[in-house]
């Protein structure tokens, strides 16, 4: 079975302006928002918008053994994750879903 996509982030440089950019111009739900970071949910998959300096931009799969690439790093929606990096430094997370 092929992996999943759980997200793609892209850095912006206003959560809250981007937001609604986003909501005005497509279907999509907001499933979180705060001053730094915001999640998307579109059908078929969700798309983060992140501060510079705080996330870089990459794409999440979903992994369950996510911890066999390095240190979790738990999140407050029970998550975990670590970001890697292919051979063309384009970052990736690998996200744990909560059991």
């Amino acid at each position: 079975m092929a992996d999943s996509i759980h997200h793609i982030a892209i850095q912006v440089d206003d959560i809250a302006r981007a937001v609604d950019w986003y909501t005005e111009q497509f279907e999509v739900e907001v499933t979180y928002q705060d001053e730094s970071w915001a999640m998307l949910a579109f059908a078929n998959m969700s798309l983060a918008l992140v501060l510079p300096g705080q996330h870089p931009a990459h794409f999440a799969l979903e992994k369950q053994d996510a911890g066999l690439y390095g240190p979790l790093t738990r999140h407050r929606d029970g998550t975990a994750s670590v970001y890697i990096a292919d051979p063309f430094s384009n970052a990736i997370e690998l996200i744990q879903l909560p059991e």
